[in-house]
């Protein structure tokens, strides 16, 4: 496990831990539907932009369209008009299958003649577009057709018009709409004067006008469609890493002091933050992205098919290439990544360290020591960067090479279709179109992987912290009865360490009776903070009992325990908030009840003289007021939630004299008629506790007043004699 948090590193890809991670979209069920919605909506209008401009080259602005004369095939004229006569001449089964489609696909019908596009040629096939040519079915020449009648009564022998009727007209008489067209072969067109043409071309105009419009459309629903799907997966994203955050911080608060020790809190607060940012870009940027690539990337090939087989194996033929670059380049993007991660990890360690000792690399004079490994750790890193970079530098290029030389190919091949009048303009220019836009997904490609990988890694680290539980266990549904008579703290035989083979306490058996006060005192490392930790729980024992009220304390819920011994510890630590909000901490005081506490520690005259008095603000680790103010305020802290037990933890260690003089007053008042332990190592502080207890290599020693144990002449009375020489 502690891999996890010490190591920096990108993941492979891991698809439990992929569905570990979708399963956080489940509540954002609606948000998700929506995001699905419009990325549907978006991929379809982008596919349907080539599509409208090869509409709108070929239908308005070539509008070319070729004759069929019906009257030359053997199909059912019944199927077209009324009235038709099927042509003498005979055609193959398969070309007539052939014709029939083509004319249930639409186009405009002036009897014995129907007129459709000509990019409708590519739905038939070579061998059938021989034997209508053959058969005098299919006219060799172009025609141009519109709405109306001819402009001009002395042209009219050019044109030819009537009512035209869609063949599938029997099919769908409700919808039936007889309209009055007009056609002209392209080579009369070319002979009318400049006005007849424009007259002859005003009905286009307004088709061209209409595709136009349907076009913009079509890019103001892509517009639409990308903001929905960016702001509703970006909104899901971030009410998943909220989620994640508040589970995060919650168990962190639940785990056991023995994990907080193992873990830097540098660590920690970096899962809570940048690891799970990482998660909420695999929501937004990978997700999202490699869905919609992959949605675009199928309906261009789709679509490439769709619009010629013939064109589009040739641009799939020039696609291997791409697979190939892609894999390479993914595979060296990941290792650049890792080693580049791997970098600004150890250069951030470094400026972590060095930055807050910077006195000490001034006070030895190792500027230029450090300066050395700091330009190493920095050279490093611009290595990995520059890595990167290259990796970058050659895939983008590459990818843009081959999707250049594809287009180019569909160009080439393309032209030889349109030459060969199997292909129309704008089914080639579609295709361009298409081909860019498959493309420019597959440039993302490699750093949307790198993304995934990273967000794997972070998501791996955050699953880890999540399923650690080092907790201290809290099962109990509230305060147990007390068992009187007893001692209201005792320890039976304690054994306790931090560290496995490491004994801090070994058999450790006290007691403090209900309003006594007892001073622990002993050499650095005899485990006399220890003690503190074990009454309230931070840490659990071993071997051994703690009883509080007869009753021992893993039979407390912890947050009744921790009301019930509350201690003062020898590190102060206050919030950035204001000096009031620190003294009640949670607790609904009044202003009075807090300077009722602040007077009783004696700390409300400095509060007041502070600018804002109880409502000043204090800095990160309350840097705007002394060391010794600091200590008063905690001492108002224990006062206000007012504990039955208060352990104070070398609680005057910091103190000047005169402070520790008001303290000692203040603390009289304070500890009276409750059950107190004063853990100390200046004796001046303990002299008049009642009892005093020494504690030397996690054992009891010695115990009796201050006067009995200098008596004794033992350890005690060696430490006061050396504190008092000093």
């Amino acid at each position: 496990m502690g891999d996890y948090f010490e190591t920096d590193y990108v993941k492979d890809y891991d698809g439990a831990l992929v569905r570990r991670i979708l399963t956080y979209l489940k509540p954002q069920a609606p948000l998700v539907a929506l995001v699905f919605i419009a990325l549907a909506v978006t991929t379809a209008s982008e596919l349907a932009v080539p599509l409208l401009q090869q509409r709108l080259i070929d239908r308005h602005i070539i509008a070319r369209y070729i004759a069929l004369n019906l009257a030359a095939a053997d199909t059912a004229a019944a199927d077209i008009v009324a009235s038709g006569a099927a042509g003498a001449a005979g055609l193959t089964e398969k070309t007539r299958l052939e014709l029939e489609a083509l004319q249930k696909k639409g186009g405009v019908l002036l009897f014995p003649r129907l007129f459709v596009c000509e990019d409708s040629r590519l739905h038939i096939s070579g061998a059938a577009e021989k034997e209508l040519r053959e058969k005098g079915v299919l006219d060799t020449e172009k025609w141009y057709v519109f709405e109306g009648m001819p402009p001009d009564k002395s042209i009219s022998h050019l044109f030819i018009s009537g009512e035209s009727v869609p063949p599938n007209a029997e099919r769908n008489a409700a919808n039936n709409t007889r309209r009055t067209m007009s056609a002209i072969r392209i080579s009369d067109l070319n002979t009318l004067t400049g006005g007849q043409r424009a007259l002859v071309k005003a009905s286009g105009v307004h088709a061209l006008t209409r595709t136009v419009l349907i076009l913009l459309a079509a890019l103001f629903v892509t517009f639409i469609g990308a903001f929905v799907q960016t702001y509703f997966s970006g909104l899901a994203g971030q009410r998943i890493m909220k989620s994640i955050r508040l589970q995060l911080y919650q168990k962190t608060l639940k785990q056991s002091s023995a994990f907080l020790s193992r873990h830097p809190v540098g660590r920690i607060v970096s899962r809570l933050t940048g690891d799970v940012e990482t998660i909420n870009d695999f929501f937004t940027s990978v997700l999202t992205a490699f869905l919609k690539d992959f949605a675009i990337m199928t309906g261009v090939l789709i679509t490439l098919f769709a619009l010629s087989p013939k064109l589009a194996l040739v641009a799939v033929l020039c696609m291997p290439p791409v697979l190939a670059v892609t894999i390479i380049s993914r595979v060296k993007a990941r290792a650049a990544f890792r080693d580049q991660r791997a970098a600004t990890s150890a250069l951030n360690s470094y400026l972590s360290e060095h930055l807050s000792g910077i006195r000490i690399v001034r006070l030895f004079r190792t500027e230029e020591k450090s300066r050395r490994e700091f330009n190493k750790l920095n050279g490093d890193l611009l290595d990995a960067s520059l890595r990167e970079i290259y990796i970058f530098g050659v895939f983008r290029p590459s990818v843009e090479f081959i999707a250049t030389f594809t287009t180019a190919a569909v160009i080439a091949a393309g032209s030889v279709f349109v030459l060969r009048l199997s292909l129309s303009i704008g089914v080639l220019v579609a295709f361009i179109n298409l081909i860019q836009m498959f493309f420019m997904p597959v440039m993302d490609i490699a750093e949307k992987y790198t993304m995934l990988q990273s967000a794997l890694a972070g998501a791996e680290r955050v699953f880890m912290l999540l399923d650690t539980d080092e907790s201290i266990s809290d099962t109990c549904p509230s305060l147990p009865q007390p068992r009187q008579p007893a001692p209201v703290i005792e320890f039976r035989n304690v054994q306790f360490m931090y560290e496995t083979g490491e004994p801090v306490l070994k058999g450790l058996s006290f007691s403090v009776n209900e309003g006594e006060t007892v001073a622990i005192t002993g050499p650095s490392g005899a485990g006399k903070t220890t003690i503190t930790n074990l009454i309230s729980r931070l840490w659990d024992i071993q071997q051994g009992g703690i009883l509080l009220n007869g009753v021992n304390v893993r039979d407390y819920p912890l947050d009744g325990l921790r009301r019930a011994a509350l201690p003062v510890l020898q590190d102060v630590f206050l919030f950035s908030m204001t000096v009031a909000e620190n003294i009640s901490l949670g607790l609904p005081l009044t202003q009075q009840e807090i300077e009722d506490a602040a007077r009783a520690v004696y700390a409300h005259d400095f509060i007041s003289a502070l600018p804002d008095g109880y409502n000043t603000r204090l800095s990160e680790g309350a840097a705007n007021i002394s060391q010794g103010q600091r200590q008063l305020i905690s001492f108002a802290r224990a006062v206000a939630h007012n504990p039955p037990v208060v352990i104070l933890d070398e609680a005057t260690s910091s103190i000047d004299t005169e402070t520790e003089t008001l303290i000692q007053l203040g603390l009289k008042r304070v500890l009276h008629g409750r059950t107190s332990i004063v853990i100390a190592h200046r004796l001046s502080t303990i002299r008049d506790a009642g009892r005093i207890l020494v504690i030397s290599g996690g054992s009891l020693v010695e115990e009796g007043t201050h006067a009995e144990l200098i008596a004794k002449g033992g350890l005690y009375a060696t430490l006061s004699k050396l504190q008092f020489e000093e």
